[in-house]
């Protein structure tokens, strides 16, 4: 497995942050099919959604609708960058005038979700996630981790984690 330390300065939106652009050139094949059910301003996968109406997506549903509306087992790779933390996703329902339930601020929020990207890979499909730990889609569903980048930020700003994992 390759593990990477590397410095940026922290953005809003994860994939301009220069070391997560470039594992993104490195790790997203061309020619492929890329999901991303959070894709938010900046996403570079083909079919995107983001519940928020004002981001550049194609769909604007809830990420989970979205991800049960892929067929099974049809796309080569996802990009999983969702909320990092409870307080983020009540925010980001909040402005979209949707309440935050306790399933919402859960852990099995991003169980359930990573249930659907599962689903939807294709075996040696990659999935490609982000937030504030390494946990990734997970062994136990069937990935193998290939890569880890970690890019802190300086001050007590929190290190975004990326990792790399391949369905088997």
């Amino acid at each position: 497995m390759k593990i990477e330390r590397i410095w940026a300065m922290p953005s809003a939106w994860t994939f301009t942050i220069k070391p997560i652009k470039e594992l993104l050139k490195e790790e997203m094949s061309s020619g492929y099919i890329w999901v991303d059910p959070f894709a938010g301003m900046n996403s570079p996968a083909h079919l995107t959604n983001d519940i928020r109406p004002e981001m550049k997506a194609k769909y604007h549903l809830d990420a989970l609708d979205f991800l049960k509306a892929i067929k099974t087992e049809s796309v080569d790779g996802v990009l999983f960058d969702p909320p990092y933390s409870p307080r983020q996703v009540s925010e980001h329902y909040k402005s979209v005038g949707r309440k935050a339930t306790a399933m919402d601020t859960s852990a099995r929020f991003y169980s359930v979700l990573k249930d659907e990207i599962k689903r939807i890979l294709k075996p040696g499909g990659k999935a490609i996630c982000f937030g504030w730990n390494t946990m990734g889609i997970g062994k136990t569903r069937g990935f193998e981790m290939t890569r880890v980048l970690i890019v802190p930020h300086g001050g007590a700003k929190n290190d975004t984690l990326c990792t790399v994992e391949i369905k088997q």
